[in-house]
């Protein structure tokens, strides 16, 4: 990188482009804390733990272009921490399966 180039972190993100932050791995909470799957509520489906909030309406809203904090603030019984537990999941469940894609 050229002296007195900007690095990385200087960059501004493009007008409406959602730049996510990561967490250090050991600061990052484990999301089998806050995500619950029970027969009994929401048809067995992954809820966040103690609401009857899909994992699944997390992740559409995320996808639609919502904001984490625009979902809690719609859905108070979440909390940011919530959403990132949401995300995790999928990713985990990314891992274990894939989906064939049409190639370019």
């Amino acid at each position: 990188m050229a002296a007195g180039a900007p690095g990385p972190e200087a960059v501004p993100a493009p007008a409406g482009m959602i730049v996510p932050v990561a967490l250090p791995t050991s600061h990052a909470p484990d999301w089998r804390d806050r995500i619950a799957v029970d027969p009994l509520v929401c048809h067995g489906q992954a809820c966040v733990a103690g609401t009857r909030v899909l994992v699944t309406v997390v992740l559409d809203n995320l996808a639609a272009g919502r904001t984490a904090q625009d979902i809690v603030a719609d859905y108070t019984s979440l909390a940011l921490e919530d959403v990132r537990a949401c995300i995790a999941y999928a990713a985990e469940l990314a891992h274990e399966r894939t989906v064939p894609l049409a190639s370019a």
